[in-house]
């Protein structure tokens, strides 16, 4: 959908775009542009250019290259403001229509855009620019092309992928200490604006090696071939396994669940030397497919898909894959659970209308998951209506330090943060609301929907599990450590008022 959406918004700019774009179809195939992406760069966190790679100029902007990856980021940070005060959103590709129903869109599309800028937008300088964000980086490209949205942000997703194999950590510092490398592969992964490799196993074996100074990379010593041979003296033969589930739940504004679904993976990367084969075995009970005769207590999977490199000739009958693992970073298999399963976390909310201009809001938080485990950096938001002039928050808690609660006037909502909570216990937050003007159905409205951010680790809803991790073929005096870690996190938690 984001595809046609923006290829036809990018032809419909403005009326000399459109010109300028027709007469380009119109040109013979050479004269025609050839590049796909003009310009690539990531920024820091604070907009600093960190690396930046230019495919193609436009006239004189590649004399002012850093002047507009600077405008890109105040645009991207200030979003919410920008699309108030200047036209730049989705809302301004539809200002040169003429029909009321056109200008009405333009209207709509002004008011959805408040909150993150979406990864895809026109600047003034007349190119279209996407990017993604990974670990506070901003890996972003420019275009003057009708491009693919999808296409180039996926492209830009590899880029940071294949970034992080080689650093071993993607970050500002693995960046600057290993920029040489990176400009190599680079070049390699994008020639003229058009993408070539994409993968880390097919990489050719850079010349450049990873800087000792950050985080072992995935590829720390290739052959010829591009395939790990040996170790450091100094590294182990490990493998890390992940098991990492996503929970997206609606609860009911007396805590029942309305719709649940779990988004899991299993995610692997290997240190191992000579990259043997390797046999990977889950749950016995384990039953793909919700008619498929599950017996009560079993672990049901919705589907699944494995990675090409999958061997599934003993799935069926052992619950057992085996597989070679590539290069680098990689995803064994991805999986999706629906129905009903035990929610880590319940939330009870309340709403009393104390006077005519005066709202108590009473949320409570349960821990549903066993007491030896816990929930890290949770995050409770609750929206408050827009005539709100202020909210006073109070706890009641037994954790002292690592419980707090505001009101962020500028967003318009309480932040209620917890550190650590503890399985089997539960926290309420009481918040008193003061109201402009009287408080209506229509203000009522504006209450909520809460949302809850949070991530425990060592824990899995689904009780998929890893009974064991073996190299197919015993090898004498090879003694690899194995990790294997569960991992449970929020994507989107929400419980309706």
């Amino acid at each position: 959908m984001i595809s046609i959406t923006t290829d036809l918004l990018l032809i419909g700019t403005d009326r000399h775009a459109s010109q300028k774009v027709g007469s380009q179809i119109n040109q013979p195939s050479a004269q025609r542009p050839t590049t796909m992406i003009s310009n690539f760069f990531v920024l820091s966190p604070r907009g600093d250019t960190i690396i930046a790679k230019q495919y193609r100029t436009h006239g004189d902007i590649g004399a002012h290259e850093r002047s507009h990856t600077e405008a890109f980021f105040r645009k991207v940070k200030f979003w919410d403001d920008m699309s108030q005060s200047v036209p730049g959103g989705y809302a301004s590709i539809e200002t040169n229509a003429e029909t009321p129903q056109s200008s009405q869109r333009g209207v709509e599309s002004s008011n959805a855009s408040l909150g993150d800028a979406p990864p895809v937008f026109i600047m003034p300088d007349g190119l279209s620019y996407l990017h993604v964000k990974r670990n506070g980086l901003i890996f972003g490209c420019s275009t003057d092309r009708n491009v693919s949205p999808s296409t180039v942000i996926e492209i830009l997703s590899k880029i940071a992928k294949v970034f992080k194999d080689y650093c071993g950590t993607l970050s500002e510092e693995a960046i600057r200490k290993n920029f040489i490398l990176l400009y190599e592969l680079l070049d390699e992964m994008i020639d003229y604006g058009y993408p070539q490799v994409s993968n880390t196993g097919n990489m050719i074996n850079p010349k450049t090696a990873s800087a000792n100074s950050v985080h072992k990379p995935v590829i720390s010593s290739v052959n010829a071939d591009g395939r790990k041979n040996s170790l450091n003296s100094n590294q182990k033969n490990e493998i890390f396994v992940d098991i990492l589930e996503r929970l997206n739940v609606v609860f009911s504004n007396n805590g029942y669940v309305l719709n649940s679904t779990i988004d899991g993976c299993i995610q692997m990367k290997s240190y191992l030397a000579g990259n043997p084969e390797l046999r990977l075995a889950l749950n016995e009970d384990l039953v793909v497919g919700k008619n498929s005769g599950a017996t009560y207590g079993s672990v049901v999977l919705d589907d699944v898909n494995f990675n090409d490199c999958v061997n599934l000739s003993e799935f069926e009958n052992t619950r057992t894959l085996s597989f070679v693992p590539p290069d680098g970073e990689f995803v064994v298999l991805n999986y999706r659970m629906t129905g009903e399963f035990k929610t880590p976390f319940r939330i009870f909310p309340s709403v009393e209308e104390v006077a005519p201009d005066k709202l108590e809001i009473s949320v409570l938080v349960r821990a549903e998951m066993p007491a030896e485990h816990f929930g890290a950096n949770v995050t409770v938001e609750i929206p408050l209506p827009k005539c709100t002039s202020s909210a006073s928050c109070s706890l009641l808690s037994s954790i002292s330090g690592q419980n707090t609660a505001e009101f962020v006037s500028r967003e318009g909502k309480i932040v209620w943060t917890i550190k650590k909570f503890p399985g089997m216990t539960e926290q309420t937050m009481r918040a008193k609301v003061n109201l402009n003007q009287s408080c209506t159905s229509q203000v009522r409205r504006e209450i909520g929907p809460i949302n809850m951010s949070f991530e425990i680790p060592m824990y899995n809803v689904s009780n998929l599990q890893v009974r064991y991790l073996r190299i197919a073929e015993a090898m004498p005096g090879y003694t690899p450590y194995r990790w294997v870690r569960y991992v449970t996190q929020s994507n989107s938690y929400v419980c309706r008022l």
